[in-house]
């Protein structure tokens, strides 16, 4: 199973970390032909704006458009942003995803927080999330599938097809689960 991370900016390493803990080599995606073969590519968080403008200068907005068509695709924080179709800012997005998401919606650094959430599709109990000036997801599409919201309501977790996103950080826990149930989505695929 090939699986790349998008290595421009942001916690790229931590996720490349778990999956080589899971038993998959990870691919550093830095450059269009970065993408050839993969099954599955991890956009990690960080700053989204960074992120979109760097994948426009090194021309993998287009490829990762096309990507996103043919294999699954999960964006973590910063790179949900990237992927959404609306984020009321004018900001190089890839528009994948049918939903309008808010942008550092708890606040500031400081603001940060952790929960315990129910992830339907996630099984053995709350998985613990680690939220760092962290998006949510305001509005949906039909064809979104809501995966968690918080107690308030607001939705942290979603999927579209083979395209999930989470506004928070697993990368950041010892809990593997949900990198191994998008390994599952990829493995699905490629049967």
């Amino acid at each position: 199973m090939r699986i790349g991370v998008l290595a421009l900016q942001g916690d790229f390493e931590e996720h490349c970390a778990v999956l080589r803990r899971l038993g998959v080599e990870p691919r550093e995606v830095r450059l269009p032909e970065h993408l050839e073969g993969l099954d599955g590519l991890i956009i990690p968080g960080g700053e989204s704006t960074t992120i979109g403008k760097l994948a426009a200068r090194f021309g993998l907005l287009d490829a990762l458009r096309r990507l996103a068509d043919a294999i699954p695709v999960w964006g973590t924080c910063g790179g949900l942003v990237f992927l959404a179709k609306d984020v009321g800012m004018d900001q190089p997005l890839l528009g994948i995803m049918d939903m309008v998401v808010e942008r550092n919606a708890f606040g500031r650094q400081v603001d940060s927080f952790e929960a315990d959430l129910e992830i339907r599709g996630i099984e053995g109990g709350g998985f613990h999330g680690v939220f760092i000036r962290a998006p949510v997801i305001k509005e949906v599409g039909p064809k979104v599938d809501v995966l968690c919201r918080l107690a308030d309501g607001r939705i942290v977790a979603a999927k579209q097809g083979h395209v999930l996103v989470t506004s928070f950080h697993p990368e950041l826990t010892a809990d593997d689960r949900l990198h191994k149930y998008f390994l599952d989505i990829v493995a699905g695929e490629k049967n």
